[in-house]
């Protein structure tokens, strides 16, 4: 299973590869981060109208490619011929990144209905269920991930909690209840972690005590897009188990400068530790 904790410090997650250092959601993008000694990619996966499974965090290639179209709309040999705005590359199917790096972990957004089950069958297909970690704003897609998870080895990923299960989350911590109550999935039903923003308009929500409340259910609590010093010094204190960034590699040297990085384990040797 992907390690989502360590003993000392939070994980660095390269947002869409690092998209402020590098182009996101691109192999060279990934290639950076790798070579910075950094194994956890946050990215996302789509659908081509032919079925294959690319990365791409947009469901239009207007923003980053040579191109227009939707993506659901477009054949892999349509896509193939786009080029990266800025770097000039290809878009990457899913399979490309899983073979060009095996020991990378890769915490995967499904980004529309539909892509859960070619997903699965991609990363079965290169046998990294041990080292994916699927994500999405929808709880019923990440239920359908967990389903097929439960009764397939080859496909057995973790997932983290959908918006539905965040809010819910969310209630627990901030009515100081038992969270049991609140039917938050945990790591019995295949989810081992809640990705979250800081705040969601004027809510807080990830503090003390929402941090306290996941580690309970077993859960640990990753923050998203966290791009400053500030912000990154506020989730250290409350003791968050994951940043996901833009800035990896300039995370990475802010923690490691303070004795705060770690680099994780290989997926063979990949254990879930818990905080001290």
């Amino acid at each position: 299973m992907m390690p989502v904790t360590t003993r000392r410090g939070p994980i660095v997650f390269a947002h869409r590869g690092g998209g402020e250092e590098a182009p996101e959601n691109t192999v060279s993008a990934f290639t950076r981060v790798y070579e910075a000694g950094i194994r956890h990619v946050e990215t996302d996966a789509h659908l081509t109208a032919d079925g294959h499974v690319v990365v791409s965090h947009d469901d239009t290639v207007d923003r980053c490619y040579d191109g227009t179209g939707r993506i659901s709309q477009m054949t892999w040999r349509d896509l193939s011929r786009l080029r990266h705005r800025d770097s000039g590359e290809q878009m990457p199917l899913l399979a490309q990144v899983l073979e060009a790096f095996p020991d990378m972990y890769l915490n995967i957004d499904a980004k529309e209905p539909g892509v859960e089950g070619p997903l699965l069958d991609v990363i079965a297909a290169h046998g990294a269920a041990n080292r994916v970690l699927v994500a999405s704003f929808s709880e019923p897609r990440l239920r359908a991930v967990r389903d097929r998870a439960a009764s397939d080895p080859a496909r057995a990923v973790a997932t983290s909690l959908g918006t539905e299960a965040v809010v819910r989350l969310v209630g627990a911590a901030k009515s100081a209840t038992n969270p049991a109550w609140w039917h938050v999935p945990g790591p019995r039903q295949g989810a081992i972690a809640a990705q979250v923003p800081m705040r969601q308009g004027p809510v807080r929500v990830v503090d003390e005590r929402f941090v306290a409340t996941a580690h309970t259910l077993g859960l640990a609590v990753h923050v998203w897009t966290i791009n400053t010093v500030a912000d990154v010094l506020r989730l250290l204190e409350v003791g968050v188990d994951g940043i996901i960034t833009d800035r990896p590699v300039f995370l990475r040297d802010f923690l490691d400068a303070r004795g705060l990085w770690t680099q994780p384990p290989a997926p063979d040797a990949a254990v879930t530790l818990p905080r001290d």
